[in-house]
C-alpha cells in the first residue's frame, strides 16, 4: 500500500512520535528509485565500502521489506547500482534506503523499488564479504532495529517499533 503519508502517520501517532517510539529520520536522503512511497518491515545491513552482502540480501526473498544499509555515511564509492536494484524488484523488496552513495541512478528512476540514498556515485564498492547483518544500526539520529517498520515518502523517512497501517 503506497496511499499514506508520513505526516498523516505522525499526526496519528503524536503521542508515539512524541515520546520517541516513533522516530524521524534527519532530512539527509534524495529519492532515486521508482517508487517515491514505500514501508515494510526493516532488515539491516552494516557494511563500509564493500557490497557483497547487499548482493546476498537481495537475493533473498524481500517480502515485501525494505533493506537499511548503513554504509557508514561513505562517498568514495556506491553501494547499490542498477543490477542489484533490479535484484530487489525481481525478489520483492519494497525499498532500499543507504546511508551511501548509489549509482546508475537513470536505470533505477524506472524501477519498481523505493530507493533513497546521500547521493551518486561511479565507483563500484570492493567485494570482500565483509560487514554485519541483521543488527541494530544507527544513522539520521534514529536506530533502526530488524523486524522494525519503516515508512518513506516525498517528505521523509519514519521508524516505528511496529506497523502503524
Amino acid at each position: 500500500m503506497t496511499d499514506f503519508q508520513t505526516a498523516d502517520l505522525l499526526d496519528q501517532h503524536e503521542e508515539a512520535a512524541r515520546a520517541g517510539r516513533v522516530r524521524v529520520v534527519e532530512p539527509m536522503f534524495k529519492h532515486f528509485g521508482g517508487r517515491r512511497r514505500f514501508h515494510g518491515a526493516i532488515s539491516t545491513l552494516k557494511v563500509f565500502e564493500d557490497n557483497s552482502l547487499v548482493r546476498k540480501a537481495l537475493e533473498a526473498p524481500g517480502n515485501g521489506r525494505v533493506l537499511v544499509i548503513d554504509g557508514g555515511g561513505s562517498k568514495r564509492c556506491a553501494l547499490v547500482g542498477d543490477q542489484l536494484a533490479l535484484l530487489g524488484v525481481r525478489n520483492g523488496w519494497a525499498g532500499i534506503v543507504v546511508y551511501g552513495c548509489i549509482r546508475d541512478s537513470a536505470a533505477m528512476a524506472a524501477m519498481d523499488i523505493g530507493l533513497r540514498a546521500l547521493d551518486t556515485h561511479p565507483l563500484k564498492s570492493i567485494k570482500k564479504g565483509v560487514g554485519e547483518a541483521e543488527i541494530a544500526v544507527s544513522f539520521g539520529a534514529v536506530s533502526f532495529a530488524p523486524g522494525e517498520h519503516l515508512y518513506a515518502d516525498e517528505d521523509g523517512i519514519v521508524v516505528a517499533p511496529a506497523p502503524l497501517l
